[in-house]
């Protein structure tokens, strides 16, 4: 009876450790997949605030180059364009930070020529690209 009576409550211990530990288990598991959601989710904000800027970006110097309109294509405006593109990067990859600061160089090159030399223009357009593309190849790397 007393053997019986232990083998019972070394069972029970046994169920009841092995359930701590699962609980355990499954609220780390839970824990880190929110911080990983919360982390993709940021990226994912930050991206798509860049695509955005960047669009109104080339509208920025496609009004200045075009159009001849330097109210709506103020290389001001660029700037604080190429600024928050620059801020937000950080936000989202190493390569998506390089090539937002050579986007931001190629616009401090090249924004006082743009309006009369197309390949400025154009530099300024392909580093725009370049981001776009590093952008989308990291939205399409997340989980």
């Amino acid at each position: 009876m007393v053997s019986q009576l232990r083998r019972k409550l070394l069972l029970y211990q046994i169920t009841a450790i092995f359930s701590v530990i699962f609980a355990l288990a499954g609220f780390s598991y839970n824990v880190w997949r929110m911080e990983a959601s919360e982390t993709n989710n940021n990226i994912r904000t930050a991206c798509f605030e860049m695509l955005t800027e960047l669009a109104a970006l080339e509208q920025l110097v496609f009004t200045a180059v075009y159009d001849k309109d330097l109210k709506e294509g103020s290389p001001r405006k660029g700037w604080v364009k190429v600024g928050l593109l620059n801020d937000l990067s950080v936000l989202v990859s190493g390569g998506v930070e390089l090539k937002a600061q050579r986007l931001k160089s190629v616009w401090a090159e090249d924004w006082s020529s743009m309006i009369e030399d197309p390949k400025a223009t154009q530099r300024i357009i392909d580093a725009a690209d370049a981001v776009r593309m590093e952008i989308k190849s990291v939205l399409a790397s997340l989980d």
